[in-house]
């Protein structure tokens, strides 16, 4: 499975992004799609996860302000940001995995990535 993230840039506090995560190769709907995060010096940290059959889930740092979603004919994962904050500050990563459900909120469960694309939040 190949993935590329896209969509950062810099934006002011308040504002909205929405990233993309395209799936090149490998067969879409088999897998669980994440956004992590990471900020200078600090751990990748989970950020939202989609798959099939199931209900998307957040971490509290975004929850409701924040939407993932999918387009199996596109073969993207989709990330809209909104009311960002400077703490939203990171570069962004997709991933792949097959782990089940109760795991999916570890960076570690995660086989294959996206380069990244940095998100900066001006205050």
């Amino acid at each position: 499975v190949q993935l590329q993230a896209s969509g950062g840039g810099l934006v002011q506090a308040g504002g909205s992004l929405r990233l993309s995560c395209t799936i090149t190769e490998g067969t879409f709907t088999r897998y669980r799609f994440g956004w992590f995060r990471q900020a200078p010096g600090k751990e990748r940290e989970f950020v939202a996860a989609i798959w099939s059959g199931g209900s998307p889930i957040y971490a509290d740092s975004v929850k409701g302000r924040s939407t993932i979603s999918r387009s199996v004919a596109e073969k993207k994962v989709y990330l809209q940001l909104s009311s960002l904050k400077a703490d939203d500050t990171a570069v962004y990563y997709c991933g792949a995995s097959t782990a089940v459900v109760s795991a999916i909120r570890s960076p570690s469960m995660y086989y294959y990535w996206g380069q990244g694309t940095l998100v900066t939040v001006s205050s």
